[in-house]
């Protein structure tokens, strides 16, 4: 019985301090992170926000993708010196992979989110660019996403953080759109900033043959950041691997259904973004629907803590969970083993399974 009720007392929230170093542990902690625990942050405004809503929310995942081969990354970063070195200094594997896209190792995360607003126009987001570019243009003429740009019939370019397989095609956007509006979070480094504006980095085997010539928007982690009714962006300051700092993700509130968050990686560790937005967004009452990478066991080292992870999730009776990325094969089958709503994938387009969403597969919140 005191074991319960102390895993209650965790579930709940009522030890603060205990369950923020607990969640930030949970979600970086990899082969890599050595189960060290970082602080994720996002300073809490005054009031709730009012963000508004939308009528509906799809995300169609384009690349979950990241890398193939999770054994070649890990021994590309321990050979250049460990997991705080700079990821623009790691001669990354591009030739050679066995299961690779033509020998490369790099693949890379990207969704498109479309929203129907109250009054029936539509939003389309692209979230995040991927890494390999012959890779991601594959896939971004696969699922018209090429056309949507040069169209100009995407509103914006939103970029969780600053790490390799999410920003790092960039040109295979600005290719299209140069223009384009591109709104990141704040820790970016100057490489970064260099890479949008047609740097390369060639020990890294990373190019920008298309610098980009529209507005660059910074998000700090003071406030919440609305997009437009019904939509917003939180800033969590937190690091991660690779010398990487601040990501940002979304928060969506769906007319008749409640909030639905859709992460990339989610470093900031999925219950700690929950937990933020229920504090500080009104109407949070109900959490409807997860989307993106959880971060829980992304290089599938299954930790016995994460099972009470899994298990706090579940308290929130999330109606969809659509998973991808970095959560892990492992995490995918324990949340189905415990009930958790995850919405399974297709399996196609070299998605390795379908135990969760994949290439070219679609999620719909309504």
């Amino acid at each position: 019985m005191e074991n319960k009720l102390s895993r209650r007392s965790f579930i709940k929230g009522t030890t603060t301090a205990f369950a923020a170093s607990y969640l930030a542990s949970a979600a970086l902690s990899s082969n890599l992170l050595d189960n060290r625990a970082f602080a994720a942050t996002a300073n809490t405004p005054a009031e709730k926000v009012n963000i508004g809503q939308i009528k509906n929310l799809k995300v169609k995942v384009i690349s979950e993708t990241s890398w193939f081969d999770n054994g070649v990354l890990l021994n590309d970063i321990k050979q250049a010196g460990g997991m705080f070195v700079s990821q623009y200094e790691i001669p990354w594997t591009t030739t050679g992979v066995a299961t690779g896209y033509n020998g490369n190792n790099s693949g890379g995360y990207c969704s498109l989110i479309e929203a129907e607003l109250m009054d029936g126009t539509r939003k389309r987001i692209l979230f995040d660019t991927g890494w390999n570019s012959e890779w991601m243009t594959k896939r971004f003429k696969e699922e018209g996403i090429d056309k949507l740009l040069r169209n100009r019939e995407i509103d914006c370019l939103v970029i969780s953080h600053e790490h390799f397989d999410h920003f790092w095609a960039i040109e295979t956007v600005t290719r299209h759109y140069p223009d384009i509006t591109i709104y990141i979070p704040q820790g970016f480094y100057q490489e970064g900033f260099d890479l949008l504006a047609g740097k390369s980095f060639p020990k890294a085997h990373l190019k920008n043959d298309y610098p980009h010539k529209g507005k660059l928007i910074t998000f700090d982690s003071k406030s919440i950041h609305p997009l437009f009714p019904g939509a917003a962006l939180v800033t969590f300051d937190v690091p991660a691997i690779t010398r990487i700092k601040g990501e940002q993700a979304f928060v969506f509130n769906v007319e008749n259904k409640g909030l639905v968050l859709v992460t990339g990686c989610c470093h900031m560790g999925v219950l700690s973004y929950i937990q933020y937005v229920k504090a500080n967004i009104m109407n949070s009452d109900k959490i409807y629907g997860m989307q993106g990478g959880l971060h829980i066991s992304p290089f599938e080292n299954w930790d016995p803590k994460f099972d009470d992870l899994l298990t706090a999730l579940k308290e929130y009776n999330i109606e969809k969970i659509g998973a991808n990325h970095c959560t892990g094969y492992i995490t995918a089958g324990k949340m189905l083993g415990i009930g958790l709503p995850l919405i399974k994938g297709t399996g196609r387009n070299r998605s390795k399974s379908d135990i969760y969403l994949g290439n070219g597969d679609t999620i719909n919140f309504s």
